[in-house]
This record gives structure tokens, C-alpha cells and sequence, in this order.
């Protein structure tokens, strides 16, 4: 099965995750920092949406088959290689110069929920999904970035509730503590809503990228600072 397809819609690309629960493994990394260089390279392109043809899930985070099969073979490199990776689409998504926009239309944990925060803006489909961190129930602590992401998209009061109790949030309440700019009626609502909202955007790249380098400075250093020994803490 493909793991990602874009295409243009005027002015916007439309990134779609194609792979069902959309985890991330080294080649969802490969995949995703593929198409922002192929979108990158379109010089009409003013935004990006991220969406999912799948109209169950977003992004359900690790592929946690992969992770295990490489932890029961003691493969660390892999694993340190595979989370660093990630960290690349975090910081591509967090560095591109022009607005990404998720368009969540179905669950998104983990990984997803924080590729989430990395976006821009958000909007979710009301009627069904889920968007959480269920890493406390996984035994599975966030690395030092990995906050600072969710710092960026979270206030303080509800990334400690959501960190803590690994609870699952719908749409509104994401909206009603503005992690979302709006919880979409439907799914057919909620393109129209990023698309409308992503249309909006004409701003030249060189000033958009330099603005979120600048905004985004204490989440790359963080990144750029983390210890291995975060990654080899973790107990599988």
C-alpha cells in the first residue's frame, strides 16, 4: 500500500496519508520528507494541508510491530536512527517555509498528535476521532522536543492533563482550548474549512521561513541537544 500521494489544489498542496493507520516507521520518515522537498520545489504553492483517505484514523503514531521486532533484536541503532528520522519530519514540518495545515479527520495518537502540534494550524472533524498521547499508558516518555512541540500548540494547563492521564479529546474540546482553529462539522466540512483557510495564505517563503525559524528556535534546540540515553531510558 502507498504511504503518502499530494497533489495541487490551486494555490495549496494537499498531502494524503494513504496507509491506513498512517504509522510512523523509517518509511514513513522517507516518505514525508520526500514529498515536502517535491512541494518545496513547486514555487506556486503558498500551503500545505496534511489529510488522510482513511476515514477511521490521522495518524495512529509508531508503528510499534516495527519498533518491537527491532527492540527484541537489540538493534538500538535502528531504533535511535528511526526516532531521530521522525525528529526530521518534526522539524521539516516546523522550519517549512509556508503554513502547514492538519486536517484531522480521524484519530491521531502519539506521534500523530504531535506531528499535529508541529503543524501551524489545525482543524477536526467533529463527528468522530480521537486526538491524545497515550505514551503514559505504553510506558513510552517523550523525549525533550517531543514536549517543546507540545508546548507550541497546547496551553500549559491541558498538555499537563493530556501528558499525565493519557485521556482521548474530541474535536470540541479541542476547539474550546484552542488547539484547533475549528472543529469541522463533518469530513466533507472539514476540507472545505483548511482549504478555505489555507487559500488565504500569499505571504512570500523567505519571510514566512525565517519567522518560524525564530518562533520555533527553543523546540529545534531542544532537539538538537537530546542525549541518546533518553532513547536507551525507554523500557519496551
Amino acid at each position: 500500500m502507498a504511504i503518502l500521494e499530494w497533489k495541487k489544489d490551486g494555490t495549496v498542496a494537499v498531502l494524503t496519508l494513504t496507509n491506513g493507520e498512517n504509522r510512523f516507521n523509517p518509511e514513513f520518515n522517507a516518505a514525508m520528507l520526500q514529498a515536502f522537498d517535491e512541494i518545496e520545489a513547486d514555487q506556486d504553492i503558498k500551503a500545505v494541508i496534511i489529510a488522510s483517505n482513511d476515514t477511521k484514523n490521522w495518524s495512529l503514531g509508531i508503528d510499534l510491530f516495527w519498533m518491537m521486532d527491532k527492540v527484541g533484536k537489540k538493534d538500538l541503532p535502528a531504533v535511535h536512527s528511526f526516532i531521530y528520522g521522525a525528529n526530521d519530519v518534526f522539524r521539516r514540518i516546523l522550519l517549512f517555509p509556508m503554513p502547514v495545515i492538519a486536517a484531522i479527520n480521524g484519530h491521531a495518537f502519539g506521534d500523530g498528535s504531535i506531528m499535529a502540534c508541529c503543524c501551524d494550524f489545525r482543524f477536526m472533524k467533529a463527528d468522530k476521532g480521537f486526538f491524545c498521547f497515550p505514551e503514559v499508558d505504553i510506558d513510552i516518555p517523550f523525549l525533550p522536543g517531543m514536549l517543546a512541540m507540545l508546548r507550541k500548540a497546547i496551553p500549559y494547563y491541558k498538555m499537563e492533563e493530556a501528558v499525565f492521564s493519557g485521556k482521548r479529546m474530541g474535536a470540541k474540546e479541542l476547539e474550546e482550548h484552542h488547539i484547533l482553529l475549528k472543529a469541522s462539522e463533518n469530513e466533507e466540512e472539514l476540507l472545505k474549512d483548511a482549504l478555505a483557510f489555507a487559500r488565504t495564505f500569499t505571504k512570500k517563503r523567505p519571510i514566512f521561513g525565517e519567522l518560524k525559524k525564530r518562533m520555533n528556535k527553543n523546540i529545534t534546540d531542544a532537539m538538537d541537544n537530546e542525549d541518546p540515553a533518553y532513547i536507551d531510558a525507554v523500557k519496551f
